[in-house]
């Protein structure tokens, strides 16, 4: 359909309506009799209106949270007794954030179409490494300090940070929650650059178990030619990260792929045996855990130009081999205006977010249905010309903390 096509074009008068409605939350704790009369649900004893939210959807409580601090202590409190059956399949959210220094942003609900402010008031920076799972955020910041948090109920914990990690130069991380026990694994590769040896670079792995509190450095090693970046995943117990040419013998590509087994009881090789080729030039890579498989989301070069973005396409690893699941159109590519060689994307599930770093617009992929579309307007606006737009994917969830 032709106003699917572009993001601009979809922000129609019922979109505006939403935007302007945000922040509208006060309702939610009043109903109004037949006479007019206004009654508060806040006489209800804790125990009726505890039982009366479990029965809202994940959306509707987060919103509920900001009627009161009454209600705001019951949703949060440990002993509330959500009803998750009572909801339909929740997909995950997006929370896209400018490059300014203010915690602030605004989430994406798939589901309904609509946009919610967050605060995130721990952060204190706008360069963030970040990475999900199962309803938790951790957040690693330029200095290399390390949170992990519930956007949604806005419970944080600062953790301990491995030793020697504000001396590299580049950091991914990356984590993995069992949804059983809730106990999760952070992953962080390091990557600092020999001293006097522009070609060789120091890559170590390191680990942190929520249930010791303890991070270990399984792997130290110096690779010669490529270097770690920022970008990084763990599925099915398999550290991924991709590493960038830097220079010295040639290679087909800027980029390739490292898998590394995090189990304890894993034998592993060296990493540049474990280096797997991405499947074709590519400006980016995008790693994301979509239902335990490993997916990325690139952008594909020129044959020419190969650091000139041409397309998008998406790719699925089954052992070492990529399969390619689709290419995004022509006319969704156009969409976005002006695009980067670089862009944000993440995923949970079944659901794919791209966004352009120069604008708040932001695309989905459905990788179940295979259908793309652009969500509704981000009421985060661009205030200049060079400010720029991030984000990341998450799952909400209530019973969930660091």
């Amino acid at each position: 359909m032709a106003d699917e096509t572009s993001w601009i074009s979809h922000y129609d008068d019922d979109t505006r309506k939403e935007t302007q409605d945000i922040d509208s939350l006060s309702e939610l704790g009043e109903e109004v009799d037949k006479d007019g009369t206004v009654i508060s649900l806040d006489i209800m004893t804790d125990d009726l209106l505890d039982r009366i939210l479990a029965y809202l959807p994940v959306e509707s409580i987060f919103r509920a949270s900001s009627v009161s601090k009454k209600w705001f202590s019951i949703v949060t409190s440990e002993s509330f007794s959500w009803n998750p059956s009572n909801s339909p399949p929740q997909k995950p959210w997006y929370f896209m954030f400018t490059s300014s220094d203010e915690p602030t942003g605004c989430a994406y609900d798939p589901n309904l179409r609509k946009w919610y402010c967050i605060e995130l008031p721990f952060i204190g920076t706008s360069n963030w490494i970040i990475s999900s799972s199962y309803g938790l955020v951790c957040f690693m910041d330029s200095s290399r300090v390390l949170y992990m948090c519930n956007p949604i109920t806005k419970r944080c914990k600062k953790l301990q940070e491995p030793y020697g990690l504000r001396f590299s130069d580049y950091g991914a991380l990356a984590m993995s929650v069992d949804k059983e026990s809730h106990s999760y694994i952070l992953a962080i590769v390091k990557s600092k650059q020999v001293p006097e040896n522009f070609s060789q670079w120091d890559i170590s792995i390191h680990v942190y178990k929520s249930e010791e509190e303890t991070w270990a450095t399984p792997l130290t090693e110096v690779l010669i030619g490529w270097r770690g970046g920022e970008e990084s995943v763990i599925c099915n117990g398999v550290l991924y990260f991709l590493v960038y040419f830097t220079g010295g013998v040639p290679s087909e590509s800027r980029h390739t792929l490292v898998a590394y087994n995090i189990s304890p009881r894993a034998s592993q090789a060296s990493l540049r045996r474990s280096f797997i080729s991405v499947p074709c030039s590519l400006t980016c890579g995008r790693l994301m855990n979509m239902k335990e498989k490993l997916v990325m989301v690139g952008g594909i070069g020129k044959h020419d130009r190969p650091d000139i973005i041409k397309g998008i396409g998406i790719w699925v690893l089954h052992d070492r081999k990529w399969e390619e699941i689709v290419r995004m159109p022509h006319k969704y590519f156009q969409g976005f205006g002006e695009f980067d060689e670089v862009f944000a994307s993440s995923g949970k599930d079944d659901l794919i977010y791209i966004q352009s770093y120069g604008s708040p617009a932001l695309l989905t992929f459905d990788m179940k249905v295979k259908q793309w579309k652009w969500s509704q307007k981000c009421p985060v606006t661009k205030r200049f010309p060079l400010q720029l737009f991030s984000g990341f994917c998450f799952e909400p969830r209530l019973k969930i903390a660091p």
